[in-house]
């Protein structure tokens, strides 16, 4: 079945069970930037700062949600 088939039909239900259905497609995700544990405030910062310098000197490009989501859809 393909997205195009599966969404006018989801649209089609119940908003209950609508949002049932995205919270089990949310859980279903695995997040990749899920931590093995608490990551201490130092490690937060550190790693906040990182990314922070590969933005600054054009290692990655900034993308807002939604051209995140356009290019997920597509």
């Amino acid at each position: 079945m393909s997205l195009d088939q599966i969404i006018p039909a989801a649209l089609q239900l119940p908003a209950k069970e609508r949002a049932l259905l995205a919270a089990s497609l949310w859980e279903s995700i695995a997040d990749p930037y899920a931590h093995g544990g608490q990551r201490s405030d130092e490690d937060a910062v550190t790693l906040a700062l990182a990314r922070d310098e590969e933005l600054e000197n054009g290692m990655v490009s900034p993308l807002s949600h939604a051209d995140l989501m356009q290019q997920l859809r597509a």
